[in-house]
């Protein structure tokens, strides 16, 4: 498998293919994929971008409608779109691929690229090897890397972990913008869209969201009306995120996902991590039990 690190640096995409599934099933490390380079965080502008919101808020095709407005102007980008897991199968649909135009026009095929990728024993809705893809597509000349979440609520904070930039998606008759500020990742936006701006509530929606955001202390981000489906604001949007600056918001509940993150991989990765699952499920040891067994074999 080591074999096509090199094929897939210089572009070959079944290569790219093939490694992001080694990272993905551990079979290739991020260190041998990386081999030492890093994607330039000296840069102000950003290279990772979580999109993220409800189910039904149409965050596929609005995805690839910014994808097919930036491809155009010849931007580079790459889509890791994250699917959830059945807790009992492991087992995921994948199907943001259905709704994915961009990778068959012909004119942008070359600039587009998207891998689907499975939550599996992720805790959060953004699997943590998600991180090392992303750096991968970037040293293999992806300009930009976008992150769509699969929209499950509170545990979407984790996306935080691994992106420059955060973009929440609304969608009409989502409920009052204050109940909508307390979900927790809309303190974390760096510009929220509000989609399906052709359907009643939209502009209503886009409205208490400012309100509710103008009641905090902090900078409120920037809320737009956009329709995947009919084109609108879609050019306004592109323009808007592909220069989005941080907004610096809640950057204490960014570290705290980070580092949470980096626990929950050491916790996955550990060579004893199944083995205690097991002896969980069959009722032999408790959570204390294997939490301290754990911790007695990582300080072996």
């Amino acid at each position: 498998m080591s074999e096509e690190i090199p094929l897939a640096l210089n572009g070959d995409r079944r290569a790219i293919a093939r490694v992001l599934s080694g990272l993905e099933n551990g079979s290739i490390t991020v260190e041998d994929a990386l081999a030492g380079k890093r994607p330039d965080a000296s840069s102000t502008s950003w290279s990772t971008m979580a999109i993220t919101g409800a189910p039904g808020v149409g965050k596929s095709v609005l995805v690839d409608a910014l994808m097919t407005v930036w491809a155009t102007n010849g931007t580079k980008v790459a889509l890791l779109a994250v699917d959830p897991s059945s807790p009992r199968t492991g087992g995921a649909l994948l199907g943001d691929r259905v709704r994915m135009s961009s990778v068959d026009n012909p004119a942008i095929k070359d600039l587009v690229y998207v891998r689907s990728i499975a939550t599996r024993s992720s805790s959060g809705s953004v699997p943590l090897i998600v991180e090392d893809m992303a750096a991968f597509l970037l040293i293999c000349g992806w300009e930009k890397v976008l992150i769509e979440t699969v929209g499950s609520g509170q545990s979407e904070l984790r996306c935080a972990a691994i992106a420059d930039r955060i973009v929440v998606v609304e969608g009409p008759a989502r409920g009052d913008g204050i109940q909508a500020e307390k979900a927790g990742l809309l303190e974390l936006a760096d510009i929220v869209l509000v989609n399906k701006a052709d359907l009643d509530g939209a502009e209503r929606h886009a409205g208490e969201l400012k309100e509710s955001f103008g009641l905090g202390e902090q900078q409120a981000p920037e809320v737009m009306l956009t329709s995947a489906l009919h084109g609108t604001g879609i050019e306004e949007a592109a323009r808007a995120l592909m220069t989005l600056k941080s907004s610096g918001r809640a950057l204490r509940a960014r570290m705290r996902e980070r580092l949470l993150g980096q626990h929950e991989r050491r916790l996955v990765q550990h060579p004893s991590y199944n083995a205690l699952l097991d002896s969980l499920c069959r009722g032999t040891i408790d959570i204390q039990t294997a939490l301290a067994r754990l911790e007695d074999e990582e300080h072996e």
